[in-house]
């Protein structure tokens, strides 16, 4: 196998090219190309030659599913995320950054797939078999149909997986794994996306579940090619602060069930926990007496909904350029927010620093919170509250209007779950008849300041 010129892969969708490109012109990166060595096609496509020619076309009609076509991991958030657990031949791939986890919660998931008598493969690629033993003491996980593998080739894992014949495979990492038919280092853009189509194959013809796990760049993007998150089945990304416990898993992409899921876990010495109620979490640190620029919005994360605190401090700054600091929610969103409230209501923020936080970590994207965080920064503009058994719900548009949001009567179920007494929604949403909360209905901005404003803080202010 005689090498003969090298070629150019974009690292963002794998598109290849002669030369060097500043611009790719398959997905518009720029600088995203990357020099490696190309090879003859005869040692690549030898690995593949086995599945040439196995499966004949069938009549959808004539596809029977089977009764066992998704299997549990006995972790209710786990399986959430993945839209009811994992489904047989599916590949997953879980990333996030280093040390949140993810070798935990995937050890974890093996341990409990063993309880239920699955056979699971453990391959792992960056750890001795003597470290795995270690986090499975401290886990607590003893099993017979538990198999650790240290291996790096994947060849030799393949042999591995044809003779033991696991259910579950979960691979330790897609970077630290490399294939003798493409010889160039471990983590290239050609071995990810070679050893990725090996397990996707491995996973397809012998309808085996494969986890796997990846790294991520400093800019928290999944290192390797784009390509690799288009050819798995499920992308999961592993979030959190490294200054709190909590762990919060999302989906990005499943082909199996909704994305956007949000599953919630708590960071122990034995390992990570299910979080019931997340509400719990994050409403646990909010204080009781209503302060001003906080307001209490109900974000869907996926079918879920969550009450998460926004908190807005705004003051007038020495400095020619006030600064715009957003944690938890898009900067351009809260510039859009500052602007209606300049335009429509008459709220003058050129010359004030407008710092926006969400409490506890989470990041916040869907408009439905673009009034909680209007309200937010306008109360603390004027030094008025909202009151504490308030929630708010609404889309802000740029004339002022509130658009209506969707799933509006679970929204208004988790505040009633929660606690909260009054709710303030967009006037075009439809209240089923029986809620037991205060709903106020508001058309523009604002109607939701003059109703939301506690009277006692109001009348002070006037």
């Amino acid at each position: 196998m005689a090498k003969v010129k090298s070629k150019w892969v974009c690292l963002e969708c794998g598109y290849e090219s002669a030369g060097y490109l500043g611009k790719c012109p398959e997905c518009g990166s720029w600088g995203s190309f990357t020099e490696e060595a190309q090879f003859s096609a005869k040692g690549v496509n030898a690995a593949q030659n086995e599945f040439i020619n196995r499966e004949k076309p069938e009549c959808l009609n004539n596809i029977q599913l089977g009764e066992e076509i998704r299997v549990s991991t006995n972790i209710s958030e786990f399986d959430r995320i993945l839209g009811g657990g994992l489904v047989l031949g599916s590949l997953v791939l879980v990333a996030g950054d280093p040390g949140i986890g993810k070798s935990t919660i995937l050890l974890q998931t093996g341990g409990e797939l063993c309880r239920t008598g699955k056979r699971v493969l453990y391959i792992s690629a960056e750890e001795s078999s003597s470290q795995i033993k270690l986090r499975a003491d401290r886990l607590g996980i003893n099993s017979d149909n538990l198999y650790i593998y240290p291996q790096t080739c994947m060849e030799s894992i393949k042999a591995q997986i044809e003779e033991l014949a696991p259910d579950v495979v979960i691979a330790d990492s897609i970077q630290a794994v490399y294939s003798q038919a493409v010889p160039s280092s471990a983590g290239t853009v050609s071995q990810i996306r070679e050893c990725c189509n090996l397990l996707m194959h491995i996973a397809k013809t012998k309808n085996i579940t494969v986890l796997v796990i990846g790294h991520v760049t400093k800019e928290g993007s999944i290192a390797g090619p784009k390509i690799l998150e288009h050819m798995v089945d499920t992308v999961i990304y592993f979030e959190g602060d490294k200054y709190k416990s909590y762990r919060m898993l999302r989906s990005m992409k499943n082909r199996f069930g909704n994305t956007s899921e949000v599953g919630i876990f708590e960071m122990h010495s034995d390992g990570l926990r299910e979080v019931k109620n997340p509400n719990e979490l994050f409403l646990n640190e909010r204080s009781q007496d209503a302060i001003p620029g906080s307001a209490i919005v109900v974000s869907n994360e996926g079918t879920r909904p969550l009450l998460v605190e926004i908190q807005a401090l705004v003051g007038t700054t020495p400095y020619p350029a006030p600064r715009r600091v957003c944690n938890g929610v898009d900067t351009s969103r809260v510039h859009q927010i500052l602007a209606v409230l300049e335009k429509r209501i008459g709220l003058n923020l050129s010359k004030q620093d407008v710092y926006v936080n969400v409490m506890g970590g989470i990041d916040v994207t869907e408009p439905a919170a673009d009034l909680g965080i209007a309200l937010a920064i306008a109360t603390c503009a004027r030094d008025v509250v909202v009151d504490s058994q308030t929630v708010i719900i609404g889309e802000i548009g740029l004339s002022g209007e509130i658009h209506p949001v969707n799933n509006i009567e679970k929204r208004l179920n988790e505040a009633i779950s929660s606690g909260f007494k009054k709710a303030i929604i967009p006037y075009s949403n439809n209240v089923p008849s029986g809620v037991k909360i205060e709903v106020i209905k508001v058309q523009r901005l604002f109607d939701a300041i003059s109703a939301c404003v506690c009277p006692a803080s109001a009348g002070a202010e006037g």
